[in-house]
C-alpha cells in the first residue's frame, strides 16, 4: 500500500503528466473557433444584419488576444488559480450568450451580446498562459516541442469540439454555445491541480526523445485521421452509428498520450543518489548564477573595449585576442585600474519584465516580423471563403478543414524543426522564423502567378508557415527574454495577430477585392443593360470572379513575407552569440 501511494505521488508530480493534461486543456480551449459555427443561430435568432454579426466577430477576436490581465495576473496566482479564472470567464460569458440566443433571457442591445463573448473568448488567454508557463518551465530544454505541440493542439480544439457535438447530435445549433459554455469549463476544473510547474528540470530521463516522438506520432495520425473523417463526413451522408464511431477514434487519439507518464512510473525505479545530484546540477547552476555577475560584466567590457579590426580576424586569432583583453580587464579589475561599468537592467538571455522588453529592439522586431507574417496567414485564413469562390469552387468546407490541418501540423513541426536548429546546429531559433516566412512569400507568389492548383498550394504553404510561428515565436521569446514574466511577454505577442488581420485583410485586401468586384460589376452593368433588363442597383452584392480578386493581394504580401525575413535575419545576426551561450558550440 505505501508502495502504491509513492507511485501515486510520482504520477501526480509527473513532469509528462503535467503536459499531457496541458494538451487536453488546449484540446477543449478554442471556443473561438467555433464561431462560424455558432453564428448562424446567433445571426438568425437575435435578427442582426452581416455587419453587426462582423462586429460581434472582431470583438471575439479580440477578447482571445488581449490577454495582459491574464499574464499580469501569472506573476502573483498559481496556474490552479489562472485556469479557474478562465474557466469561470468561458462558463459566464458563454453561458450568458446562450441564455439570450434561446431568449431564456430577455432581448438585449448588441453591446451586451459584445461583452459576453468578449468575456468567454478572453478565457482563453488564461488557459493558454497558463498551459505554456508551467510546461515551458517543466521541460526548460524542449521549449519548441513543447510550445509547438500546445499551440498545435489549440488550433485543432475547433475541430476536436465540433465532432465531440457531432456525436451529441443536439436537436438545435443554439446547443453548441451551451457546450462551449459547459464542457471546457469542467475540463479545465478538473485538470487545474495538475497543470502546474513540478521543477521538471530534475526529471530528465534518457527516453525524453522517444516520448516526443511517440507524441509527434499521435500528432500525426491525429491530423491524417481528421482530415480523413472531414472529407468522410464531405462526400458520403453518414449514419449517426458511423459518426459516433469517428468521433470516439478522435477522443481516443487525444488521450493516447497518457501512456507516456503511466509508462514512465510504473517502470522506473527509484534513483541513486548520484543520479538525483546529477539531475540536480541546473538548480545549482541556476544558484550560482549570482556568483558569476562579475565575470558577466566583465565580458560585456569586453566587447565594448575590443577594435572595430577584431571582428575582421580569423575564428582562431579573434578568439585569442578576445581572451587576451578578457585577462587584462579581470587584472585591471582585480588591482583597482578600471572601474567596471554596471549594466542597468537585465541582458539577453536573463528575466525581462514587459517594460524592459518593450524598449529592447530584438523583442520589436520580433514582434514587427509576426505582425507581418502572420497578418499575411490570417489574410488567407479570413478571406479563404471568398478566395475559393472566385476560382471557381461553390463549397469552401473542405479547404478550411485542409488550411487548418496544415496550421496544426506547422505549429507541431514548427517546434520540431526550431529545436533542431538549435540544438544540433546552435543557430538562433529565428532562423526558423525566417526560413518558414520564405516558404510563405513562395506560396502567395505561386498564387499570385495564377499557376495550376494555386489554391491548394497556398493553402498548404501558408498554413504551415502560419502555424509554425505560434511555435517559434514563443519560445524564441522565452530564451531571450526569460520565464519571470513570460505570461506578460507572450500575451502581448498575441497582439500580432489582431495587427496584422487589421492592415492586411481588412484593409488591403478587401479594398483590392471591392475595387475588381465593382469593376466587374460596371462592366456587366454595361454589356447587359437594355429596356428589358434589370440595372443594376448600388446596394446590390459586390461578387469578383477570377484569380484576379486576391492575386495583387498575394503578391503584396509575398513581399511583405520577404521584409518579414529580413526583420528575423536582423534578430538572428544580434542574438548569435546568446544562442552560442546557451546552446554551446560557439558560432564563428
Amino acid at each position: 500500500m505505501v508502495h502504491f501511494h509513492e507511485k501515486l505521488k510520482v504520477f501526480f508530480n509527473n513532469r509528462w503528466l503535467v503536459f499531457v493534461c496541458a494538451v487536453w486543456v488546449q484540446s477543449s480551449s478554442g471556443a473561438g473557433y467555433l464561431f462560424g459555427s455558432i453564428s448562424p443561430v446567433i445571426k438568425s435568432t437575435m435578427g442582426y444584419n452581416q455587419k453587426q454579426l462582423a462586429i460581434l466577430g472582431v470583438v471575439k477576436d479580440l477578447g482571445a488576444c488581449l490577454g495582459f490581465v491574464a499574464g499580469s495576473l501569472s506573476e502573483v496566482l498559481p496556474s490552479w488559480g489562472l485556469l479557474l479564472s478562465g474557466a469561470v470567464q468561458n462558463f459566464i460569458g458563454y453561458g450568458l450568450l446562450w441564455l439570450i440566443v434561446t431568449q431564456r433571457l430577455p432581448t438585449l442591445p448588441l453591446w451586451v451580446l459584445c461583452i459576453c463573448i468578449y468575456v468567454g473568448a478572453n478565457g482563453e488567454t488564461f488557459f493558454n498562459t497558463a498551459d505554456l508557463i508551467s510546461c515551458v518551465q517543466n521541460f526548460p530544454k524542449h521549449r519548441g516541442p513543447v510550445v509547438g505541440i500546445l499551440k498545435g493542439f489549440a488550433g485543432l480544439s475547433g475541430a476536436i469540439l465540433t465532432q465531440v457535438y457531432v456525436m451529441i447530435n443536439a436537436p438545435n445549433k443554439a446547443s453548441l454555445i451551451f457546450m462551449v459554455a459547459v464542457g471546457p469549463s469542467m475540463v479545465v476544473i478538473a485538470l487545474m491541480f495538475i497543470v502546474r510547474p513540478v521543477e521538471g528540470h530534475k526529471q530528465v530521463r534518457a527516453s525524453d526523445g522517444s516520448s516526443f516522438l511517440f507524441t509527434y506520432g499521435v500528432c500525426l495520425i491525429l491530423a491524417a485521421y481528421l482530415l480523413g473523417v472531414l472529407i468522410l463526413e464531405h462526400l458520403l451522408n453518414l449514419n449517426q452509428t458511423v459518426v459516433n464511431l469517428l468521433a470516439m477514434g478522435l477522443l481516443f487519439l487525444v488521450l493516447l498520450p497518457i501512456i507516456i507518464p503511466i509508462i514512465l512510473v510504473s517502470f522506473s525505479s527509484p534513483k541513486p543518489s548520484a543520479e538525483e545530484s546529477l539531475l540536480a546540477e541546473p538548480q545549482k547552476q541556476e544558484a550560482g548564477i549570482s556568483e558569476q555577475e562579475t565575470n558577466e560584466v566583465i565580458l560585456s567590457e569586453v566587447e565594448d573595449e575590443k577594435s572595430p579590426e577584431v571582428d575582421m580576424l580569423p575564428a582562431s586569432e579573434r578568439h585569442k585576442r578576445m581572451t587576451q583583453l578578457q585577462a587584462k580587464l579581470f587584472q585591471a579589475a582585480a588591482d583597482g585600474a578600471v572601474r567596471v561599468r554596471r549594466r542597468k537592467g537585465p541582458r539577453r538571455g536573463e528575466n525581462f519584465t514587459l517594460t524592459q522588453a518593450l524598449v529592447k529592439a530584438d523583442f520589436l522586431l520580433l514582434f514587427i516580423s509576426l505582425v507581418l507574417a502572420a497578418g499575411s496567414g490570417l489574410t488567407i485564413f479570413n478571406n479563404l471563403g471568398q478566395i475559393t469562390q472566385s476560382i471557381g469552387y461553390t463549397d469552401s468546407t473542405i479547404f478550411v478543414a485542409m488550411i487548418s490541418i496544415w496550421n496544426f501540423l506547422g505549429r507541431v513541426g514548427g517546434g520540431y524543426f526550431s529545436e533542431i536548429i538549435t540544438r544540433d546546429f546552435s543557430y538562433p531559433r529565428p532562423v526558423a522564423m525566417a526560413i518558414v516566412q520564405v516558404i510563405m512569400a513562395l506560396g502567395f507568389l505561386y498564387y499570385a502567378m495564377g499557376w495550376s492548383g494555386q489554391i491548394y498550394v497556398v493553402s498548404l504553404l501558408v498554413g504551415l508557415g502560419y502555424g509554425a510561428h505560434w511555435a517559434i515565436i514563443p519560445a524564441s521569446v522565452s530564451e531571450l527574454f526569460g520565464l519571470r514574466s513570460f505570461g506578460a511577454l507572450y500575451n502581448f505577442i498575441t497582439l500580432a495577430n489582431p495587427a496584422g488581420s487589421l492592415i492586411f485583410s481588412e484593409l488591403i485586401a478587401s479594398g483590392i477585392y471591392d475595387y475588381y468586384a465593382e469593376k466587374q460589376a460596371a462592366l456587366r452593368h454595361q454589356y447587359l443593360i437594355s429596356p428589358i433588363t434589370k440595372p443594376f442597383q448600388d446596394n446590390e452584392s459586390l461578387t469578383c470572379l477570377g484569380s484576379i480578386c486576391y492575386s495583387l493581394t498575394c503578391g503584396i504580401l509575398s513581399g511583405v513575407c520577404i521584409v518579414a525575413t529580413v526583420l528575423s535575419m536582423i534578430v538572428v545576426y544580434r542574438t548569435r552569440r546568446v544562442y552560442s551561450q546557451l546552446y554551446g558550440n560557439p558560432l564563428s
